[in-house]
């Protein structure tokens, strides 16, 4: 262990409240990517951000996009030792709807949990710009020590992960030199419980589309019309319906191909976690608690949520949507659907059969249109690198316990982005808890996760360092 690692552990602890007021300033930045209103925050938070990565040691630029500018850092690099990539997004969700909120969602504010601990409650706190911080502290604990990190770093911060990222790409594969690291470390996951670091070894992929049945050119009178012509809204609740069955399986050809029910050792280790289903959904709002629960038979919660494809309505249009009654057969429906897939799922394949299934489930007399958003395979990595070994031991001395492996649901295409086009393994190490409400009204960040996450981030750049050896 290197001689400095107490004196950057010490600054931390010491520097605690201008920590939190550094954190403060960050979240107040409205940086909504998806609203044009909010450009010139987006800018100003980048700029920001290039600021506060400077006095840490680092170099810095404010790269131009077509859209939101991304942030590039670079320590001082020396031959010998690894180089990691650091990614993170300083743009967040819309507040919508801000009346739900306690506070103003861009006004920071530090109150009790239900659980009884201390968070900051804002727009952004948990994702992403909260764990963005606690590198930034790190990072800074280490220059302050004197000699800066002990590891060459990159940080690549961008300003669209909540529109698709739609410019990353271009950015990434432009600067394939610049970027080349070892590995690369994503801060934009949860512990698996409060105290229970966590480890993200796998992730779902994702198809997302829109499906549109049209009738007529205008909405038509009822009861003029009612029994002459298709309504829409009836055809597309009946499409839809039929993409589950009812044992919870997805119905469309080939979806199933190459999937594969988890190893009996990896679903034993799951089933060893304290997961109450009861809790969980009591967390989610259910009236009905773990009755309401649902999904593919045959798997445990956490197995469909991490390790089974779904499909899911996201989102349904049709017809009047006003107060009070408009007799209408409308002229159109449309729906917004999302499949997350699996290990052994290729997403073009299932987009395709997303599109032969609907146009074979269109009746005659309506059109039928399909628009494609996203399509990102599932994503795992390896538990056997000496990088793993090193964010082991950062997250358990940096939150006193032995982090456990698990996958997520969720999506992050940005792993196989790196993985793609620039042959990088990401290291999932997130400081957010289940409960934090990313997206939605009351986000909030444990000041415990942002304490403990500083102390791992730090203990992270020297055991990474000291893997090299």
């Amino acid at each position: 262990m290197s001689d400095r690692l107490p004196a950057v552990l010490d600054f931390l602890e010491t520097h605690r409240e201008a920590a939190l007021l550094g954190l403060k300033d960050f979240l107040r930045f409205p940086s909504v990517s998806a609203d044009p209103v909010c450009g010139g925050h987006m800018s100003a938070c980048a700029e920001w951000l290039a600021r506060q990565l400077q006095a840490a040691g680092l170099s810095t630029e404010v790269a131009d996009t077509d859209g939101h500018p991304i942030v590039l850092a670079f320590n001082q690099h020396r031959a010998g030792r690894p180089t990691v990539l650091l990614y993170g997004h300083y743009d967040v969700q819309p507040p919508d709807p801000v009346n739900a909120w306690t506070t103003r969602p861009f006004e920071p504010d530090v109150r009790k949990t239900p659980a009884g601990t201390d968070a900051i409650y804002a727009r952004g706190a948990a994702d992403d710009k909260g764990q963005i911080w606690a590198h930034v502290q790190a990072m800074t604990a280490w220059e302050a020590a004197g000699g800066g990190l002990p590891i060459n770093v990159i940080v690549l911060l961008e300003g669209e992960e909540e529109v698709d990222s739609h410019h990353l790409p271009d950015f990434v594969n432009a600067n394939r030199a610049r970027l080349k690291a070892d590995v690369a470390v994503i801060s934009d996951t949860n512990c698996f419980a409060r105290g229970v670091p966590a480890i993200v070894t796998g992730l779902r992929g994702l198809v997302y589309g829109q499906v549109t049945l049209r009738a007529a050119a205008n909405d038509l009178h009822s009861g003029i019309h009612g029994g002459a012509v298709r309504n829409p809204a009836i055809a597309l609740a009946k499409l839809l319906a039929a993409l589950v069955d009812e044992s919870g399986r997805v119905t469309l050809d080939g979806f199933y191909d190459g999937v594969h029910s988890p190893a009996d050792d990896q679903r034993k280790a799951w089933a060893s976690l304290s997961f109450d289903e009861s809790n969980y959904a009591e967390s989610l709002g259910l009236a009905q608690g773990a009755a309401t629960l649902a999904g593919e038979a045959g798997f445990s919660t956490l197995e469909r949520r991490w390790v089974r494809p779904t499909c899911d309505i996201c989102g349904v249009t049709a017809g009047y949507q006003g107060p009070g009654a408009k007799t209408i057969i409308p002229a159109y429906a449309s729906a917004k659907v999302s499949f997350r897939l699996v290990a052994g799922q290729d997403p073009l394949k299932v987009r395709a059969a997303f599109e032969d299934f609907v146009r074979g489930h269109c009746p005659p007399g309506l059109s039928v249109n399909v628009d494609h958003f996203a399509a990102a395979p599932a994503v795992q990595t390896s538990q056997d690198s000496p990088w793993m070994k090193a964010a082991i031991n950062a997250l358990h001395l940096g939150f006193g316990a032995r982090p456990v492996m698990i996958h997520e649901g969720l999506t992050i295409p940005v792993v196989h982005l790196l993985k793609r086009s620039l042959g990088l393994d990401s290291l999932l190490i997130g400081f957010g808890l289940p409960d934090d409400a990313p997206h939605a009204p009351n986000e909030k960040f444990d000041l415990g996760s942002l304490w403990g996450g500083t102390r791992s981030a730090a203990n992270l750049y020297e055991f990474i360092a000291a893997s090299h050896d």
